[in-house]
């Protein structure tokens, strides 16, 4: 198995875990689909997170996950890297989705935490060993306690990236003190990412190397901007950005990713629709995710002029 070995250029900055964008017959809507990787690859983003979280991935089919990976790779062309969310809660079936994720065009993989089963730190670490060899892609773990019940132990954490094509960590945990912890024990070149938009900042100012992020779906010019402040020392410029951010953010991580994919439709690049068991927002919920919205563009507005 190998990994590549650049993954410092596209593995970093703000990454969007992608919604699945459903018609009113419940199948995905290719088209919508298509638009939000174009609208992210021209907002400067280095890679897409498709079938993840965001994506409603434990609902989808099989042949959705594949198809998901070649619409985006064929509006990619390359200009970006399509990073695959493969896992599950059984051993087995993460090995055929990563497989399959990689046949459709992937150019890594994301690999959760088995949920549910509550495995033990050893029957972790057996779980993405078996994973890794499946695949000639870079695999990036992800760790999300709030969904899993039991999180990556630091330990095995550390077991597993020294195993060659384990290249980063997406970190839902929101501990911006596991990274200041653990940096200095890892690889140099393993990359460590929240999967948090509240401590984004905090944590890449921390040393992190990027953030699997929700509100860049809605605002990817804005978050490309707190990146490149952040690479450029502006620390003052990236905060006040992230500060226009936050109001925002906070009701998308509320009813997650019904309100992301509401922000969208008032945007215009798709329709709101969920899959059960996730419904739509109700009207209160619409409100103060719109209220949000007008202010986020108020300040835009207000900025350039």
């Amino acid at each position: 198995m190998t990994a590549q070995a650049d993954t410092a250029e596209w593995l970093s900055g703000f990454i969007a875990d992608l919604p699945t964008p459903f018609t009113h017959r419940d199948e995905i809507d290719t088209e919508a689909f298509g638009r939000l990787c174009e609208r992210q690859i021209a907002a400067g983003a280095t890679a897409l997170v498709v079938g993840e979280t965001a994506g409603e991935s434990s609902t989808l089919e099989p042949a959705e996950r594949a198809q998901l990976v070649r619409i985006a790779a064929r509006v990619a062309r390359r200009r970006v890297r399509i990073i695959a969310g493969a896992g599950s809660n059984a051993t087995d079936r993460a090995v055929t989705f990563t497989q399959a994720a990689e046949a459709a065009g992937a150019d890594a993989i994301m690999s959760v935490v088995p949920y549910y089963n509550k495995p033990m730190p050893q029957g972790m670490a057996a779980h993405f060993r078996a994973v890794a060899p499946a695949t000639t892609l870079p695999v990036i773990l992800h760790d999300i306690p709030s969904r899993t019940v039991k999180g990556l132990a630091d330990e095995t954490l550390l077991e597993l990236a020294a195993v060659p094509g384990f290249v980063g960590l997406c970190d839902g945990s929101g501990d911006i003190a596991r990274l200041v912890r653990l940096r200095s024990r890892l690889p140099a070149d393993f990359r460590m990412l929240t999967g948090d938009d509240a401590t984004s900042l905090t944590y890449l100012a921390a040393g992190g190397d990027g953030c699997i992020s929700s509100v860049t779906n809605v605002a990817p010019d804005l978050c490309v901007a707190v990146a490149r402040h952040l690479r450029a020392g502006r620390l003052h410029q990236a905060r006040e950005l992230h500060r226009r951010l936050m109001p925002l953010a906070a009701l998308l991580e509320r009813e997650h990713p019904a309100a992301l994919k509401f922000a969208l439709a008032l945007l215009g690049f798709m329709q709101p629709a969920t899959r059960l068991p996730i419904v739509q927002l109700g009207g209160p919920a619409k409100a103060e995710v719109a209220q949000a919205m007008a202010e986020l563009a108020d300040e835009y507005l207000a900025a350039a002029q």
